[in-house]
């Protein structure tokens, strides 16, 4: 029987219940077994070999680490939410800048009539990431909604350094995404890219022309990781 049958198969015959991996059938999905640093050292340089950017920071320090990246942009207009803590404390760090915060809880016609086209940067926290594919994975909400990600020049996702798992079928299971899942469920695994007919590359064409990912740290300097490729 091919692994396509067999696949076929187990989803025609299951009873209702949480669908596990059997140790036989997906050891490829799973049982990685990296450390903290391996998975950390594995995401970096996936995403950064696509033109992502990693930029290591505390959890104290990440605001000023965020500033710093606007005003070395010239960056004036930053869209973000409010609800979230990510959202709350950028905002907080920001005040007192001559950085524009745009809120984005408005509807979407609101957005195409004001902001798409003057809006320089989306920041937005992640669930989390995925070391074997170097990827962001993101939940919209109505505070973080999907185009505070795709739709502004440059997105400023914020990771903490501790959520990164091995594999996507661990985030699956890990977050009980068969119990409920949101409209989109984003996977971004670098800035926006597309090819012509003679497969040239070009970035930032349907979205995000750059990615940068605030990576915060718990308890240890920026950039002091230990993290090794």
């Amino acid at each position: 029987m091919s692994a396509r049958e067999t696949i076929l198969k187990r989803l025609r015959e299951r009873a209702d219940g949480p669908l596990t991996a059997p140790e036989s059938d997906f050891n490829v999905m799973i049982r990685r077994g990296w450390s903290a640093e391996e998975r950390l050292a594995r995401f970096e340089r996936l995403i950064t070999s696509v033109h992502g950017e990693v930029v290591h920071t505390t959890q104290d320090d990440w605001t000023q680490a965020l500033a710093r990246l606007l005003s070395d942009k010239g960056v004036k207009r930053l869209a973000l939410g409010r609800e979230h803590p990510v959202a709350a404390e950028a905002r907080a760090a920001l005040v007192d800048t001559e950085v524009e915060l745009v809120d984005v809880d408005r509807d979407i016609e609101a957005w195409q009539r004001e902001q798409f086209d003057r809006v320089e940067v989306g920041l937005t926290s992640v669930g989390g990431a995925i070391a074997e594919t170097g990827s962001l994975w993101l939940w919209p909400t109505p505070d973080e909604p999907r185009q505070l990600s795709l739709v502004p020049p440059v997105h400023i996702a914020v990771l903490e350094a501790d959520a990164i798992e091995d594999t996507f079928f661990e985030v699956i299971e890990t977050h009980g995404w068969a119990g409920g899942m949101p409209t989109n469920a984003l996977l971004i695994s670098g800035p926006s890219k597309t090819a012509d007919i003679e497969q040239t590359l070009a970035y930032g064409v349907h979205g995000p022309r750059e990615l940068i990912v605030l990576v915060r740290h718990a308890g240890t300097a920026a950039g002091d990781t230990g993290a090794t490729a």
